[in-house]
C-alpha cells in the first residue's frame, strides 16, 4: 500500500489555506490514495485556523486513512484546549482503540 503525504504549510494557517488543503486531500483521494499522512510538522505557530484545518480534512477523510505526523506541542495544547485532539487520529490514553468494544459481565457493578 503506497503512503501519499500531505504537507500543511507552516508556521500558521489560515482561512484560505483549509479549502486549498481540503481540495488536495479530495484530489488525492479521488486518485486512488488509500492512505494519507498529513505532515504537520511546519506548523509552529497553530492558532484556531489550524483547528478547523485539520476538523475539515478529518471531514474530507471520512472513514479513510489520514493520519496526523509531526505535530508540534503548541499545536498539540491547542487541540487539547478545545477538546479537538481526537482529530489527529490518536487514541488516548486509557481510551479504547475505535472499533473496540469493552466488555461488560453481569455480575459488574454499576459505577
Amino acid at each position: 500500500m503506497e503512503i501519499t503525504r500531505l504537507v500543511l504549510p507552516g508556521p500558521g494557517l489560515d482561512g484560505r489555506d483549509a479549502a486549498r488543503l481540503c481540495a488536495r486531500l479530495a484530489r488525492l483521494y479521488d486518485g486512488g490514495a488509500v492512505a494519507v499522512v498529513c505532515d504537520a510538522g511546519a506548523v509552529t505557530a497553530p492558532g484556531l485556523a489550524a483547528v478547523e484545518v485539520l476538523a475539515r480534512l478529518r471531514l474530507v477523510a471520512r472513514g479513510r486513512s489520514l493520519r496526523v505526523v509531526g505535530v508540534a506541542p503548541a499545536l498539540r495544547a491547542l487541540l487539547g484546549l478545545v477538546g479537538l485532539v481526537e482529530l489527529l487520529g490518536e487514541v488516548e490514553e486509557g481510551e479504547p482503540a475505535g472499533g473496540v468494544e469493552e466488555g461488560v459481565e453481569a455480575d459488574d457493578l454499576a459505577v
